[in-house]
């Protein structure tokens, strides 16, 4: 006797509870397995763009504002500081290491960020095509960048004050593009990079060439005619400094002593996005306890599914009772049909969450996208998978005790 065709056959024989049960369960899982696949991407960008960076330098306000602004570029900087004056912290003997960055203009919503070719060493990102830049007003621009706007090397644009495209247009000045960085799954990938210089060209000037009337074989470089002392004045102003340390001792005293001895800001990336990690981790485990409960829910109707079943086939169970069927062969036929719908369900909520990933990446906004999210089955949903197929098991529990109850003589007597 075949158990588990007769298992499907009664599965199939009742459309409607099964598709019940199975699309309980689908959803309960595609939701908990969509947070899983956020959270896990999240914590991996989150983590991988810190890039071993200490200490965060700006302006006061929001520590998590200068942390978000400073190294995943997703608020506004909390301001400008003067660049002599975060210089003479950073020659402090426990700092490793410093990267000045400059921004506030962007180019079809992508960021403009002056600084030193450092940062790009940081992210251990490398050029797929061209060179990075020598002079003022030359860029190398993220691999996002290049697929959305379609620049290539060679191309001058102008860039907007602010981040949106609504901004007034510096269209004194052009950048070049020298160089494209290729894919490294980091921040850098929607960026525009540029010397720090470059910059302060922009928002410094009084020469008022357009873009539009820019010929590139007549190019020029407005750092041929800075005067290099002005980088060394109190009016050079930055957005922020990255700062790397040398020793933990660092992690104690630097922060302290830049907040209570200036009117800078230090901020620890650990400290501020472990914060807000927690903050996050709140609102996963809320929707990720309204999801559980909807696949117990779930059981229970996989449990009504079974037992409304068994009562309108206790004849039939007798009969195959009669034919030789063993009591563990019909405990073994109703498992098999709780754990089928479970496991159904389960596969098709793993199946969702990847669905709506998939589709919702063709509907938002590509600048604000986690880069490459990963569609493979993470570790959290196999506990999850096992979570779910352990809620069958106890849903078929009960109607198994009673199927191996069956009066046998009584049921078909009674038929």
């Amino acid at each position: 006797m075949n158990i588990s065709r007769l298992a499907w056959r009664n599965i199939i024989y009742n459309p409607l509870n099964t598709i019940l049960s199975i699309l309980l369960m689908t959803f309960g899982v595609g939701v908990i397995s969509l947070l899983l696949l956020l959270n896990n991407q999240i914590d991996k960008q989150l983590q991988d763009n810190l890039r071993g960076i200490d200490m965060v330098i700006g302006a006061k306000g929001s520590p998590l504002q200068l942390i978000l602004s400073s190294i995943y570029h997703i608020d506004n900087p909390t301001g400008n500081i003067s660049y002599k004056e975060v210089e003479k912290l950073t020659k402090n003997t426990m700092v490793d290491q410093t990267i000045p960055l400059s921004y506030g203009d962007s180019y079809n919503g992508f960021r403009i960020v002056g600084t030193t070719q450092e940062y790009i060493d940081l992210y251990d990102a490398d050029l797929s095509k061209g060179v990075l830049w020598d002079k003022s007003m030359q860029v190398v621009i993220g691999s996002t960048v290049a697929d959305i706007t379609n620049l290539s090397i060679g191309d001058m644009f102008c860039g907007t004050h602010g981040f949106g495209d609504d901004g007034h247009v510096h269209d004194h000045h052009h950048y070049e593009v020298v160089g494209i960085l290729k894919q490294s799954n980091t921040t850098i990938d929607k960026l525009i990079i540029t010397d720090t210089k470059s910059v302060w060209d922009v928002h410094n000037t009084h020469d008022h060439h357009t873009c539009e009337d820019h010929d590139h074989h007549d190019h020029h470089h407005a750092d041929e005619n800075h005067n290099e002392d002005i980088y060394n004045s109190e009016k050079f102003m930055i957005t922020s400094m990255l700062v790397r340390f040398k020793s933990p001792v660092a992690f104690i005293q630097m922060p302290r002593k830049v907040n209570e001895t200036t009117n800078l800001q230090a901020a620890m990336p650990v400290l501020e996005i472990n914060r807000l990690t927690s903050l996050l981790g709140f609102g996963v485990q809320t929707v990720n306890l309204i999801a559980l409960i909807i696949i117990i829910v779930s059981g229970l109707s996989i449990f009504f599914s079974l037992y409304n079943s068994l009562k309108n086939r206790r004849y039939e169970l007798a009969l195959i009772r009669v034919h030789g069927a063993t009591k563990l062969q019909l405990i073994k036929l109703v498992f098999l049909e709780g754990l089928t719908i479970s496991t159904l369900g389960t596969i098709f909520g793993l199946m969702t969450s990847r669905l709506i990933l998939f589709s919702t990446s063709f509907m938002v906004n590509q600048q604000q996208m986690l880069n490459s999210i990963e569609y493979i089955l993470i570790t959290d949903e196999l506990w999850l998978f096992s979570i779910s197929l352990f809620i069958g098991l106890i849903a078929s529990l009960i109607p198994a005790i009673i199927t191996s109850k069956i009066n046998i003589p009584k049921v078909l007597s009674n038929a």
